[in-house]
């Protein structure tokens, strides 16, 4: 069994600046530059056979040429009772949604089940511990609330492979396709 996904890997110098902004929050275990991407699709744990057909079926994703997206924003995933996750967002991109659907599609032509869920395209920024306060949270937030990116030339997505640890989880990336 391999657990995969796709996503886009981002520039350095928007990696930098969202780097810096990784701080002032007791709780928040902030994520390492090689793991600031943006999703778009996870498809969980899956067997080899599924991953070879996957890899196959992303190549025709793999279509519609380069195109552009901003980060926008930032927020927070959770319940009524605790954030869990903070994130940078992603400005309204119709061919982001495009290039994610055709990710996902190409999973159900490889055999691969995945959840149903509504795509909310971001970056995932910190995760949060439960003793994290609700309060310096929302601060956090409305302190950088404003963030938007220059445009982000997006010509490619990288079909990775995770491996869980004690310290987190470990990326690898294997196998790239051009827009």
């Amino acid at each position: 069994m391999i657990r995969l996904f796709t996503a886009i890997d981002l520039p350095d110098d928007v990696a930098e600046t969202l780097k810096r902004r990784q701080s002032g929050l007791p709780g928040a275990r902030w994520r390492d530059r090689d793991h600031l991407h943006l999703t778009l699709a996870f498809y969980g744990e899956i067997d080899e056979r599924q991953a070879d057909d996957l890899v196959v079926e992303l190549e025709r994703a793999a279509t519609g040429g380069p195109f552009e997206i901003e980060l926008e924003g930032v927020g927070a995933f959770g319940d009524a009772h605790r954030s869990r996750t903070l994130w940078a967002g992603v400005a309204a991109s119709e061919r982001l949604g495009v290039l994610a659907g055709r990710c996902r599609s190409a999973a159900e032509r490889a055999g691969v089940v995945m959840e149903r869920r509504t795509y909310r395209p971001h970056v995932t920024l910190a995760y949060l511990k439960p003793q994290a306060d609700p309060d310096r949270i929302g601060a956090w937030m409305a302190g950088h609330n404003l963030l938007h990116s220059p445009p982000i030339r997006v010509d490619r997505f990288g079909l990775y492979s995770s491996v869980v640890t004690d310290d987190g989880g470990v990326y690898t990336l294997e196998r790239e396709y051009l827009l």
